[in-house]
C-alpha cells in the first residue's frame, strides 16, 4: 500500500467494524486492537495486501506474519492440528498464544505471509474487537503489531497513528490493550518449542503439555538465517534511544525504567522517570512496557538524554516475555 493514504481513526463500534471488514475485502490495510498489542491487519488471502503490510511497515519479506481467525473450526481450515496443539488451543484460545503448525493441504493464507515457510503461525485472539471483526470478514487476517518494522510495539491507537499516519486506510480506535506484550509462540515441532516468550507465561503452557519447551537455536534470526517465527529477529521493539538493561544506578543524563519499590542510586537526577509496576507486578509491568518506553523515549528525544537504564525485572512468568523484549530492545 502506498504512503500517501488519507488514514481514518473511527471508534471500534458495530458500524465501523462493518466499514473495516469491507476495507479488508477491498484488499485495504487497517489497525485494530487485540489484548495483545494493536495489529496491522489485512486479508491473509490477498497477497497484494499482505505485500502492502510489508511496504507500510518496513518489515522484511522473509519474516513471517501470524494469521488472526475467529475460532478452531476456521483454524482447522488452515493448520494441521495434533493431539497436543489440539490440547493448547482448546486450553488457551482465545487468548495470547500462537502455534506454529503444518499448513493444510489448500491453506488459503498467501505464501508472503508464510515467508515461504511449510508453516503457519496462528491464533484467535480474545479482544471483542478483533473476534468482531474476524466474524464480520469471514475469513484469516494476517497481522503483525502496528508500528514502523523493528520500533517499540503500539499498545495504543495513538501510537498506532504516530508510526502508520498516511500508510494504512483505517484504525479503530477500542482504548488501551489489556496484555500488553506479543503472544506467546509455540511451534508444534516433534519437541514442543518456545519460539517466542509472550502474554502466556511459560509454565502455563508446560503444564497441559505434561513436558518442558525446547528452545530455539542459540543463533539469531536474520536475513540469512530465517526465523521460524514473527518476532525473532535480534533487533526488535527498539525505542531510538540507546536502552542499558539490568541497571543498578542512573548515570547523569539517563532516563530510568524502573521495576518494584527499590530506590536506584542516581534516581532523583534522572532525566525522567517511568515505574513499570511500583508493587512488583508482572501483569501492570507487561501492560505498561511499550507504553513507557515510548513515552521515555519522547522524554529523552526532547531533553537530550544519553540513554533508558531499565532495573532488573523478575525472569519468570511474564517477566520472561517482558525481559526478551526489552534484549532485542537494547541490541
Amino acid at each position: 500500500m502506498a504512503v500517501g493514504l488519507t488514514t481514518r481513526m473511527s471508534p471500534a463500534d458495530a458500524a465501523h467494524i462493518a466499514e473495516a471488514a469491507r476495507c479488508l475485502r477491498a484488499g485495504g490495510l487497517l489497525a485494530f486492537p487485540t489484548e495483545t498489542v494493536y495489529g496491522l491487519g489485512s486479508d491473509a488471502a490477498n497477497p497484494r495486501a499482505v505485500a502492502g503490510i510489508y511496504e507500510a511497515k518496513g518489515r522484511p519479506s522473509f519474516n513471517p506474519l501470524i494469521a488472526h481467525v475467529a475460532d478452531l473450526a476456521a483454524a482447522r481450515g488452515i493448520a494441521q492440528f495434533d493431539a497436543r496443539a489440539l490440547a493448547l488451543a482448546e486450553a488457551f484460545w482465545p487468548g495470547p498464544l500462537t502455534l506454529v503448525l503444518p499448513r493444510t493441504a489448500d491453506c488459503p493464507v498467501a505464501d508472503l505471509a508464510t515467508a515461504g515457510l511449510d508453516t503457519v503461525a496462528i491464533r484467535v485472539p480474545a479482544h471483542p474487537v478483533a473476534h468482531a471483526l474476524l466474524q464480520a470478514f469471514g475469513g484469516a487476517v494476517v497481522a503483525p503489531s502496528a508500528n514502523i518494522s523493528g520500533h517499540v510495539s503500539p499498545t495504543t491507537a495513538a501510537h498506532v497513528l504516530s508510526d502508520l499516519d498516511g500508510r494504512i486506510d483505517m484504525i479503530l480506535d477500542g482504548g488501551p490493550v489489556e496484555v500488553g506484550v506479543e503472544s506467546t509462540i509455540v511451534g508444534c515441532f516433534d519437541t514442543p518449542m518456545l519460539l517466542r516468550p509472550g502474554g502466556l507465561p511459560r509454565e502455563a503452557i508446560e503444564r497441559v503439555l505434561g513436558q518442558p519447551l525446547a528452545s530455539p537455536p542459540d543463533e539469531p534470526a536474520s536475513e540469512t538465517n530465517q526465523p521460524l517465527a514473527p518476532g525473532m529477529l535480534a533487533s526488535h521493539y527498539a525505542p531510538r534511544t540507546r536502552v542499558r538493561l539490568l541497571a543498578e544506578a542512573v548515570n547523569p543524563g539517563e532516563a530510568l525504567l524502573a521495576f518494584g519499590s527499590a530506590p536506584l542510586p542516581g534516581i532523583e537526577a534522572a532525566a525522567a522517570v517511568l515505574n513499570l509496576s511500583e508493587q512488583g507486578d508482572l501483569g501492570e509491568a507487561a501492560t505498561n512496557l511499550f507504553g513507557y518506553l515510548r513515552a521515555l523515549d519522547a522524554a529523552a528525544m526532547a531533553s537530550g538524554a544519553s540513554g533508558i537504564a531499565v532495573m532488573p525485572v523478575p525472569n519468570h512468568g511474564l517477566g520472561e516475555a517482558i525481559n526478551d523484549r526489552l534484549r532485542r530492545a537494547a541490541v
